[in-house]
């Protein structure tokens, strides 16, 4: 009886998972495409046919890690059904992000830090904070808490700061610390 193999991934698959690990790891700015391609193990070639340049493979890079993100927060929040409690879980989500050996920060902040202004860096990172700014206001406006907006912006910097204390003191606490902080901000917002 014949046996089913599992398809081999793509060239466009091989290539972004190994941007996914050098980038990440590495930072796009250090890693050129001659590494990214070899552990692709495909030609040169071949990442221009799939992405055209290499700041078009980061932007793919990216947007890649940003649905993979969206993703875990959509199952958490899945999890609950108290407004209170959905803002909160977005601060564990992160939390489990900085308890993996493989954290080093933000992606987005990362690879943006040294990209041009309008180059596809910034545009993918701009789009993932609106979305992350879009979700804060979307989860804060169904606790009824008295200034949204405000709320919201106040929980975006906390989340921010999170991430920038886990990276630069490898201290995964910090959502923790963060999430605690969440919640202050959210009873002291929906008090009668």
């Amino acid at each position: 009886m014949p046996t089913k193999t599992a398809a081999r991934p793509s060239v466009r698959e091989r290539l972004l998972r190994a941007a996914d690990e050098l980038f990440y790891e590495e930072g796009v700015h250090v890693v050129g495409i001659d590494r990214v391609i070899e552990r692709a193990g495909v030609s040169k070639a071949s990442l221009y046919t799939n992405f055209g340049s290499k700041d078009e493979l980061v932007r793919a890079y990216l947007d890649a890690r940003h649905t993979d993100w969206r993703e875990r927060v959509r199952t958490e929040l899945a999890r609950w059904d108290a407004p209170r409690e959905r803002v909160l879980s977005i601060f564990d989500v992160l939390g489990a992000s900085f308890t993996d050996p493989t954290f080093h920060g933000c992606a987005f902040a990362n690879a943006s830090a040294e990209a041009r202004p309008g180059s596809p860096v910034v545009e993918a990172a701009d789009a993932a904070r609106a979305w992350k700014r879009a979700l804060f206001e979307e989860l804060v406006g169904a606790t009824g808490a008295r200034d949204p907006e405000t709320l919201a912006q106040q929980l975006v910097q906390l989340y921010d700061g999170a991430q920038l204390g886990a990276r630069m003191d490898r201290d995964p606490g910090t959502a923790a610390v963060a999430r605690a902080a969440a919640a202050v901000l959210l009873d002291a917002a929906t008090a009668a």
